[in-house]
């Protein structure tokens, strides 16, 4: 026979597991979002690379690879008035270029 304290127990057990289940998944899916924000950006900003500047060299791509999304984004903003590939991943540049 089960005491009453014990059904607490079990009922507390599930709602923990319940309650870390539905936490995991929620994680996730914020993980998978924003990873695959970070694919798309950079997807779309090698496809403009290579078509301002023609075949990427290898060591844009090693880069990119590398690059984070604070980052991906500030070369996105330097591909439309950049006059070279270098100026794009140029260190330092003023993040309006």
């Amino acid at each position: 026979m089960s005491t009453i304290a014990d059904e607490w127990i079990r009922e507390g057990e599930q709602k923990g597991l319940l309650q870390g289940i539905s936490q995991g998944i929620s994680q996730g899916i914020s993980q998978g979002l924003s990873q695959g924000i970070s694919q798309g950006e950079l997807a779309v900003l090698r496809r403009l690379l290579t078509r301002r500047f023609g075949p990427l060299p290898f060591w844009t791509e090693a880069r990119l690879n590398q690059a984070g999304q604070a980052q991906l984004e500030i070369w996105a903003d330097r591909v439309l008035d950049a006059p070279t590939l270098e100026y794009v991943f140029a260190e330092g540049e003023d993040e309006k270029h």
